[in-house]
């Protein structure tokens, strides 16, 4: 979220044949109509909209490039030591960034890269933690409070990273994040262990709960993957899709949700930052209502886990789907549009106790490895659904928006038809440490 909130303040469109690193005047309009001069408080770039576009893509390419050889890695080095390498790694690169910008684009084109690399590492590392700290009756709740940071780190950004690019200029927006990240890496290290036997300062009935409730569970990670197994399997296939369709409409609200509200419902641009802000609260505190009522079910022995993970996908599905299809008759309310994007995002985010958790059921000593894969899939999702929004957007602007709510919620339908039909909530047989054939 960073360089999106700084890249406007990063780009002197005004200007383009200023040198990069001089000060210039940026003309605003104030309330009466008058116009104020500005002096710029950090260096800015004549970068091209494409380059703008690689630049917020690079994050991306190495993510994508590293998701799976880093789920495999993850399963081989201890979860702690990569999450704390990676996070450090991250951060120490953020601080770099206004050096890089400086440089030249392309150095900080490979910068953002590399920062890509390290984020996906994390992402396939931190379920690995929970697979050895979370009894089943609380891991719900457990991840999806991991989970909801993702919201929390955004909205914080969304609101205060505009302010520091106004007040201190947007390297600081780096600075100040970078800075946080490092704390918080210097903090990881002495506080968090792969395994509650290894901690020294959790109370024994504490370290005896977690090692009961997961008695049971074949969680350590293998070297070898049965490649051949994984392919043939189609409750692993099930959860693999519903990463992909349901992230689809995720991807298309997060990317259009200001150009909709500024083009089809004439709200201004700080307005619509505002009312993204509040959407991702929405989808932060449902997060981890979700979490607490899913386990809530499962302790109270309410419904099994599969039901559970069926029922939280199919709520999650089909109520966004609904709402989603209906925006475009409502576009003459603001109101009744943030309602509907609301209870879109609220329900929507059952999912995270469904489908999108459902890999930790069925194969949990190969949890990194196929947190890896599922990323990909997610990511194909992140870049093929704004590419074809935009192509409907370019050929109609009226019918652009209807078809592209009626086609998210097809993708996610289809996907939570494959996974009610599929999906299984048990250790699959080659998941098994006995498992012999191996590829």
């Amino acid at each position: 979220m960073n360089l999106s909130i700084a890249l406007p303040a990063m780009v002197n469109g005004t200007a383009p044949s200023s040198p990069p690193n001089a000060s210039s005047a940026v003309a605003l309009d104030d309330r009466n109509g008058t116009v104020m001069e500005l002096t710029a408080l950090a260096p800015v770039y004549a970068w091209s909209p494409e380059i703008q576009g690689v630049l917020l893509s690079s994050l991306s390419y190495g993510s994508f490039v590293a998701s799976v050889p880093s789920g495999y890695v993850a399963g081989l080095v201890r979860p702690r030591h990569l999450i704390g390498a990676a996070l450090l790694t991250f951060s120490a690169l953020s601080l770099l960034i206004p050096l890089a910008a400086e440089a030249g684009v392309a150095l900080l084109i490979v910068l953002r890269t590399l920062q890509g690399v390290a984020q996906v590492m994390i992402q396939t590392s931190q379920y690995l933690i929970w697979v050895k700290w979370a009894p089943p009756l609380e891991r719900n709740q457990l991840i999806t409070i991991s989970i909801s940071g993702l919201m929390l780190g955004s909205l914080t950004v969304l609101l205060a990273g505009g302010f520091l690019c106004e007040t201190l200029g947007w390297p600081y927006v780096f600075y100040i994040f970078g800075g946080i990240g490092l704390a918080c890496s210097c903090l990881w290290f002495p506080l968090v262990y792969d395994d509650p036997a290894a901690h020294p300062l959790i109370s024994a009935a504490e370290r005896d709960h977690i090692a009961r409730a997961l008695a049971q569970q074949d969680c350590e990670p293998d070297q070898s993957l049965p490649i051949r197994a994984m392919v043939r399997s189609l409750p692993l296939w099930s959860g693999l899709l519903s990463q992909f369709t349901e992230h689809w409409f995720f991807y298309v609200l997060m990317g259009y949700l200001p150009t909709y509200l500024h083009s089809v419902l004439h709200v201004d641009l700080r307005a619509s930052g505002f009312l993204s802000a509040l959407l991702l609260g929405v989808a932060f505190i449902s997060i981890i209502l979700g979490g607490l009522l899913a386990d809530f079910l499962l302790s109270r022995k309410v419904l099994s886990l599969l039901v559970v993970r069926r029922l939280f996908t199919s709520v999650g599905v089909l109520f966004p789907s609904l709402f989603s299809v209906l925006l475009p008759w409502v576009s003459f309310s603001l109101g009744v549009t943030m309602a509907f994007l609301v209870l879109s995002l609220a329900t929507s985010s059952l999912c995270q106790s469904g489908a999108l958790v459902n890999f930790m059921d069925i194969a949990p000593r190969y949890t990194g490895f196929i947190r890896g894969l599922s990323l990909v899939f997610i990511q194909l999702s992140g870049v093929i659904a704004p590419t074809v929004s935009g192509f409907f957007l370019s050929q109609d602007a009226q019918l652009g928006w209807r078809n592209i709510f009626l086609l998210s919620a097809a993708v996610d339908v289809s996907g939570l038809v494959f996974f009610l039909v599929f999906s299984r909530a048990e250790v699959q047989d080659w998941a098994r440490a006995q498992t012999l054939t191996r590829l």
